[in-house]
């Protein structure tokens, strides 16, 4: 839940969660607080007797609420960077796209969904085909290029419910939500023409990309490691025929 600051311009605290209006001579004070208004209005205001409110008590109560802005202010700085660290951890170090942690993380969760709705949902598994050769033959960052269209292709061209993620080196994973097996191969099929027809570029030069690809419809009762698995196999027995029938 995100802290926010829901105080309007001055809005004076007091215990409870009591607030007022400020009015008449009043001025901004540390931190951003404003000063207490009036003695008479602002002892109402908080509940305490005029008589009580001195100002001893109005100094301590302002010097409280300095502090409690201070701590919200620390509190929302906190927030912002675990939710930036959050996202460290879930994203490849190298593509804008999940981390092969955060992507079984999340097959795992639409695993769930599914199977307690009962709607399909499936896997697609790509390995870019001959990448060690553009890196032998124009270096990493060539490689690096390559990878980094590959998983812009992948995620500019699925829908905002499926989950794009690398797997390894040049192992890609999409995760299609509401798909059954015929869905997922007819999708796996365009996104594997999509690569092969766009060409990387990099330095001047246009670096052709091929791929090979699977696919696993997620089961009832199933784990993200067998559903992974299974497209990984289906993805090298289709490599292993492309290559038997050259």
């Amino acid at each position: 839940m995100k802290v926010t600051n829901n105080r309007g311009p001055g809005a004076v605290y007091g215990p409870k969660g009591v607030t007022g209006t400020a009015s008449g001579s009043s001025s901004a004070g540390v931190g951003g607080v404003d000063r207490v208004r009036p003695a008479a209005d602002t002892s109402a205001v908080l509940g305490i007797p005029e008589s009580e409110f001195t100002p001893r008590v109005r100094d301590a109560i302002m010097k409280l609420m300095t502090e409690v802005d201070a701590l919200r202010q620390e509190l929302g700085r906190t927030r912002k960077r675990l939710e930036e660290l959050e996202t460290e951890a879930d994203q490849d170090p190298l593509l804008p796209i999940f981390n092969r942690r955060a992507f079984v993380r999340e097959m795992s969760r639409i695993m769930s969904f599914a199977e307690r709705y009962g709607m399909p949902a499936s896997l697609l598994y790509f390995d870019l085909d001959e990448f060690k050769g553009i890196n032998d033959a124009h270096g990493h960052a060539a490689g690096d290029a390559v990878l980094k269209h590959v998983a812009r292709l992948l995620s500019e061209n699925i829908r905002e419910s499926d989950i794009v993620g690398r797997l390894g080196g040049d192992e890609f994973g999409v995760i299609l939500a509401k798909a059954d097996e015929a869905a997922a191969m007819q999708k796996a099929d365009v996104l594997a023409d999509l690569i092969r027809s766009a060409p990387a570029e990099w330095d001047g030069k246009r670096l052709s990309i091929s791929c090979t690809h699977g696919a696993s419809t997620l089961k009832p009762g199933d784990n993200a490691d067998h559903a992974m698995e299974r497209a990984d196999r289906a993805m090298y027995e289709r490599k292993r025929r492309s290559a038997s029938s050259r």
